[in-house]
């Protein structure tokens, strides 16, 4: 059942149908949450909060906006709440993003250590370029998806991911010489 229709099964009142389309959102939600927030307890209570507000409200979705980007605005939303009201010190497992699988230890040792360097390069940018990244890059939301999961103007979001990836660029010098951290 294609994701449009299970929304209209629910908004109907199909229980059934609410059930599978959270089920659905729940590892979406969870991982946006996470790349936003940086730590597991905090992503898990947002989660819980948006999968809540997000069965309580849909019936106010409206199919004007795509339905992941509905949901996005939700948990993006309860993330920067929670964010502003906390600003925690992020903590992030060091095996948690893998961006090069080798059989080569000294290659897995390497992308742990690169793997690293980059989430912390992210967790030091300002909140709303954290955000957009995470949705680019992350979630692989289009440009036009983001602006509209953030309400914001599609050269605003264009300006944000310039500025966080110049940003990353600085940050990650060392990697761009061939110099590692450690």
């Amino acid at each position: 059942m294609i994701a449009a229709e299970l929304v209209r099964e629910a908004q109907s009142g199909d229980r059934e149908a609410l059930i599978t389309l959270l089920r659905d959102i729940e590892t979406h939600v969870y991982r946006t949450a996470f790349y936003i927030l940086g730590n597991e307890q905090d992503a898990l209570d947002a989660s819980q909060e948006a999968l809540i507000r997000i069965y309580t409200k849909i019936h106010s979705y409206e199919e004007k906006a795509l339905f992941k980007t509905w949901v996005q605005r939700i948990v993006t939303n309860i993330c920067i709440d929670k964010f502003r009201k906390k600003r925690p010190q992020v903590s992030i497992e060091e095996n948690d993003m893998q961006f090069i699988y080798s059989k080569d230890v000294e290659s897995e040792v390497m992308s742990t250590y690169v793997a690293k360097d980059v989430r912390e390069a992210i967790e030091k940018l300002p909140e709303h370029h954290r955000t957009v990244i995470v949705l680019r890059y992350l979630q692989d939301f289009s440009y036009n998806e983001i602006a509209e999961s953030l309400d914001l103007p599609l050269n605003t979001v264009k300006s944000y991911l310039f500025r966080a990836r110049q940003q990353l660029q600085n940050l990650l010098k060392e990697y761009q010489n061939g110099g590692v951290r450690g």
